[in-house]
């Protein structure tokens, strides 16, 4: 049997699974690991567990091996890698200036063995960096690529504070993205007001799905919106909701508004 570990390469980021062969793990120690790119250092998040049958991965192939346990070393390439990715960056904000290109740049990041450089950028539509590849690769003797992502990518690789006042969620926790609509923040009785249902990256916040399908299973018992009943007030249509404290509010015939709880109410 083998024993699959987990890693993680950046925080908050994707866990994949390592063979971790005779190396005895636990969680918080760093690793050399094989991958495609070549030998990588990540963090132990999940502890080794035996597997039986062939290792693979969730994807069906074969896993790579941890190649060993990261030294002084390794942090000290790790450190020279940040430095390298410092001056890369600015360095290629100079060239998007000079030629006029029509992109964000908001990171860099080398591969372990500093042997390629990974430029991330937003645009509004496709952009031609053919001249500033070459650029790129003359100035720094590697290989270079130029990888356009979305506006939620880069809020998650960049970070911030949410209207929370804490780390937004994909930067801290989510591994991937999952659809948010505006169904979510109407279940929920929020407001549709776009600047505070929006994150830091101006899409919908991805914490309205945390807590909807909660909502949605205790909204089943609710007379729907619009809906005639009568309370000890007299008949009315209901106008809103309070989930939390399974309350109704109803207009009465007379324009009167009251809140009552979903057992003082009589469905017509």
């Amino acid at each position: 049997m083998k024993k699959v570990v987990g890693i993680r390469f950046k925080p908050a980021g994707k866990i994949y699974d390592f063979d971790s062969g005779a190396f005895v793990l636990n969680y918080g120690n760093h690793v050399i690991v094989e991958t495609e790119q070549g030998l990588g250092l990540g963090m132990v998040v999940t502890p080794p567990v035996l597997y039986e049958g062939s290792a693979a991965s969730r994807s069906g192939k074969p896993l790579k091996k941890v190649f060993r346990l990261a030294s002084q070393d390794d942090f000290r390439q790790k450190e020279n890698n940040l430095a390298t990715e410092k001056k890369a960056h600015a360095y290629c904000l100079k060239c998007i200036r000079e030629l006029g290109l029509k992109m964000n740049l908001f990171a860099v990041e080398s591969a372990f063995d500093a042997g390629k450089l990974t430029f991330f950028f937003t645009s509004d539509g496709r952009v031609d960096f053919r001249q500033l590849v070459k650029m790129l690769v003359k100035k720094f003797g590697v290989r270079v690529e130029m990888r356009q992502v979305g506006i939620r990518n880069q809020a998650k690789m960049c970070g911030g504070i949410g209207r929370c006042g804490r780390e937004i969620c994909c930067s801290a926790f989510i591994e991937k993205f999952g659809p948010v609509s505006i169904r979510m923040a109407k279940d929920q009785g929020l407001s549709l007001n776009p600047t505070k249902i929006s994150g830091q990256c101006g899409r919908l916040m991805c914490c309205l799905t945390f807590e909807c399908e909660t909502y949605q299973s205790v909204r089943k018992k609710f007379p729907k919106i619009g809906a005639a009943v009568k309370t000890k007030s007299g008949k009315g249509k209901v106008i809103r909701h309070n989930a939390i404290f399974d309350r109704i509010a109803v207009r009465l015939e007379d324009g009167q508004e009251i809140e009552a709880g979903i057992d003082e109410i009589i469905r017509e």
